[in-house]
């Protein structure tokens, strides 16, 4: 309904953008309907349409602690909102939201209560004398309640219609109004007036071009058409719900602790859900960590509950069938979302006992101990170890009145912390580096016209240093070149950029070292000046390295290639998860739960080999995404396409939606072989492999070292075998020799020690010190020299290279008296700087302490006599 109402006024209606954020390092995952439109508000990039209108999928984890406690709270929802980008403002804005409540809703007027900014006469007037709202059902608010910013940037008031649901949801007070904290009262759209570019420090400029950003929960509003008392009870959150009711044998509403974990679990996957059906994978940092700590809440709560087993996938599947006809990825992805659901919740399920027991012995440490609060270290080891995220860990010990040092547990993972920081940059209002490209007009754009040629001619449109736009760039200067078209291919899907030359006709020439993409569809030529002067208006031609081009291409189709014989050799849940495609070689990242075996790679291998002999067609045809879709064509996840796609089709064997380039027969790639082929992060695999001329050098090098290795060897690469399996055969037969020297030195440096022999309460203990004996002469000696003792206690102490051995054996009978090796060890290791331990029988220790070694040996006599006495 929202979106064909806005469909007429004009609006470019558009399905909701993935949740993971496209160049905006300012945020992990997509929080609001306008934040994938940032680009067209801060005029980095031209909107398709002045007036645009969506439903987003959103996921805000702020309040992540208070999700299952309260109905209120929750990680996923869906935002309908109506964009304007300095086209219609207020007048329009409000006009159209009080139109689509009342007349296509349906929403009693009478209800209804706007609020504005407290300085907003404007938006006052509107309501109050074009829609007809009297004044006193107009509520003025200060600036924390109805004026919209974000640091420094665009910002400005906005205006808030709430509904009234009626005394039943209210708190009973006598100045129950808008405003209230209870229930009564609910916001249920939000008309943000873009106006002001403001500089963090509460000075504000009158914007130029003004903008709309409207924001309407779908949940939200199906509570107040559906009148029910939360989102739980929307009808189709609902039917989530039950279906965990139904695996927990449990009912709504009769407990309130059962409530919290069904509430929960209902929210937590459908986050889940919608997360990995746009690529998001579990893992310790970033969005994935995101996941992992959402699905690992929701299987934790099912424990809670009494659910046997893995429960999250069934939940799924409830997911997909109630959201499918809005979000169709869910159906396409069906498949991959069980898969990585279920594998993460088998991973979980394996240490969540451990790990719980491990907390428990924790608690009850503190109880002995008369502490409240879980170390930062005990914090950190469930985590590192069985898995437990922070707030997991949290939310158990506050349910039985502990807490967590979370400094102490920050300080453990600094080191993640710093690669997380590392990894998200300083930001501004668009989350990344402030650089001069954002000062670049955004209404220019290139064209690509690389696809069927490898030089063209072009205007400069835009000359950049690395701190200011230019008029030229001369000799020595490094810089970036804008061309109106050009042949020049940009990182982009995996395929690393073209290099090359841009010349004048007077000789003046720049070497492209790297070409990069912009916002707003521009491409720009990284390099430096080597020759003359480049100026802004220059016809110039733009060669692009051939040689490079076509090896790229070539290991480019060859991807292709392999992921098709990937998905038939282990199965159509295989999917792209990233590339790496140059001149030299090929990486491929796919989704995968093992490690592939040597005839699973041999037989990939060898399809890839065959559709290259057959000398297949490369095709290339643009049409819409629909059409591309029915092709069977295959997509990439979290990619951000447009109405129109470039499709690439190898013969009928494959066919994929890629914006790089590529062979124009398969059997230019000549050859293909797989190198290797190992795990990146839990449930992606990695391949790399090398085709034509990279392949050529790949044997030429291992020839080279084959023939060094059989020089080295003293032998011919004919015979290197045999003469590899000789000198194994010569290497024991001195390890063995080696062996008995030591031994023998190793008794030549004790000496004749038995008459060292002291008898203790009955017991015989030789403990006795050694030079330059290591660790495993030592346990030998111990032994030999418990052997020559018959029942007693041995004990050895060696220096060697300014470090000490400590070994300590006590036999049978001796274990009978009282004799125990380790906590022998454990006694007298400190006497030499060190630690160690091990079982009754024997035990052993090092230290960094030579001189302490008599102490040491000393103590050991005191030790054994307190045992035995």
């Amino acid at each position: 309904m929202f979106l064909d109402f806005f469909a007429s006024k004009g609006h470019l209606c558009k399905s909701s953008y993935s949740l993971i954020p496209h160049n905006d390092n300012s945020v992990l995952l997509i929080p609001a309907g306008m934040a994938p439109l940032k680009p067209y508000f801060t005029g980095q990039e031209v909107p398709p349409c002045t007036r645009m209108a969506t439903c987003q999928k959103c996921i805000r984890t702020g309040d992540i602690e208070n999700v299952g406690k309260t109905a209120r709270h929750g990680t996923f929802f869906e935002m309908l909102g109506n964009f304007s980008f300095g086209d219609y403002f207020k007048r329009e804005a409000l006009a159209w939201s009080w139109e689509f409540l009342t007349e296509v809703v349906g929403l009693d007027p009478e209800r209804l209560y706007p609020s504005v900014y407290e300085e907003d006469d404007e938006a006052f007037e509107i309501w109050n004398k074009e829609i007809g709202i009297p004044a006193e059902r107009i509520f003025r608010f200060g600036k924390e309640d109805n004026f919209w910013e974000h640091g420094a940037g665009p910002c400005g008031p906005c205006s808030e219609i709430y509904y009234d649901r009626g005394e039943k949801y209210g708190c009973g007070k006598p100045g129950c109004t808008v405003g209230c904290e209870c229930d009564r009262y609910m916001e249920v759209w939000n008309d943000v007036f873009t106006q002001f570019d403001g500089d963090g420090k509460g000075n504000y400029v009158e914007l130029e071009k003004k903008n709309i950003d409207t924001g309407m929960g779908l949940e939200r509003l199906a509570v107040v058409v559906q009148d029910v008392d939360s989102i739980f009870n929307v009808d189709t959150i609902r039917a989530l719900l039950d279906q965990v009711c139904e695996l927990a044998h449990v009912k709504y509403n009769e407990n309130h602790e059962t409530d919290i974990s069904l509430r929960l679990i209902t929210d937590h996957i459908r986050s889940v859900t919608f997360m990995v059906s746009d690529g998001i994978l579990p893992s310790n940092e970033g969005r994935g960590y995101v996941l992992r700590r959402l699905l690992r809440r929701a299987a934790r709560h099912g424990r809670l509950l009494g659910i046997e087993g893995k429960f999250l996938t069934t939940l799924s599947k409830k997911v997909i069938e109630v959201s499918r006809d809005g979000y169709p990825e869910l159906a396409e992805k069906e498949v991959f979302i069980f898969n990585v659901i279920n594998e993460e919740e088998e991973k979980f399920n394996k240490t969540i006992d451990q790990g719980l027991s491990i907390l428990a012995e924790m608690e009850s440490a503190m109880v002995s101990e008369g502490k409240k609060t879980l170390s930062g270290g005990d914090a950190f080891k469930l985590y590192d170890t069985y898995g437990f995220p922070l707030d997991l860990t949290k939310e158990i010990l506050e349910e039985k009145g502990f807490d967590v040092d979370e400094d102490g547990f920050a300080a453990s993972m600094k080191e993640q912390k710093e690669k997380a920081r590392a990894a998200r940059k300083t930001t501004n209002y668009m989350g990344a580096d402030v650089t001069i490209y954002q000062s670049i007009d955004p209404t220019l754009t290139s064209v690509f016209t690389g696809y069927d040629r490898l030089e063209d001619d072009s205007e400069i449109v835009v000359l950049t240093t690395e701190e200011e736009l230019v008029q030229a760039l001369t000799d020595g200067q490094t810089g970036t070149i804008l061309t109106k078209e050009t042949p020049f291919y940009a990182t982009s899907g995996g395929q690393q950029a073209d290099t090359g030359v841009i010349t004048l006709a007077d000789g003046s020439t720049f070497e492209v070292e790297d070409t990069i993409k912009l916002p707003g569809g521009k491409i720009g030529h990284v390099g430096k000046v080597v020759s003359g002067m480049l100026k802004l208006g220059d016809l110039v031609h733009l060669t692009v390295d051939a040689g490079k081009r076509q090896a790229a291409g070539k290991n480019h189709s060859a991807t292709h290639l392999l992921q098709k014989a990937l998905r038939m050799t282990l199965g159509s849940h295989v999917e792209q998860a990233g590339s790496y495609v140059d001149a030299e070689r090929l990486r491929f990242d796919f989704t995968h739960f093992t490690a592939m075996t040597p005839e699973e790679l041999e037989k990939v291998e060898k399809i890839v080999t065959e559709e290259i002999l057959a000398d297949l067609e490369v095709n290339t045809q643009i049409m819409s995404l629909e059409e591309a879709k029915k092709t069977g064509a295959m997509a990439l996840f979290g990619e951000k396409y447009g109405d129109e796609v470039r499709v690439v089709s190898m013969g009928d064997f494959s066919t994929e939606l890629c914006g790089g380039t590529h062979v124009k027969n398969t059997g230019d790639i000549n050859c293909f072989k797989i190198i290797s082929e190992s795990g990146v992060a839990a449930g992606v695999r990695r391949i790399e492999a090398l085709t034509s001329t990279g392949l050529l050098a790949y044997y030429a090098e291992m020839e080279k070292r084959f023939n060094q290795a059989a020089q080295m060897a003293k032998s011919t690469p004919a015979n290197l075998e045999a003469r590899i399996h000789q000198m194994n055969e010569e290497l024991k037969a001195l390890q063995s020799e080696n062996e008995k020297l030591k031994n023998q030195m190793a008794k030549d440096a004790l000496g004749d020690v038995m008459n060292q022999v002291q008898e203790i309460s009955g017991l015989k203990v030789l403990a006795s010190k050694l030079e330059g004996v290591d660790m495993n002469e030592l346990r030998n000696l111990g032994d030999q020299l418990k052997e020559k003792l018959g029942q007693g206690v041995v004990v050895l102490a060696s220096s060697k290279d300014g470090k000490v051995n400590l070994i300590a054996m006590a036999t049978e009978e001796a274990q009978k008296k009282g004799a125990h090796a380790g906590n022998l060890i454990k006694a007298i290791a400190g006497e030499v700087g060190g630690g160690g331990g091990g079982r009754p029988g024997m035990a052993q220790a090092g230290g960094k302490n030579p001189s302490g070694i008599d102490n040491a040996l000393a103590k050991a006599l005191e030790t054994v006599a307190s045992q035995v006495g």
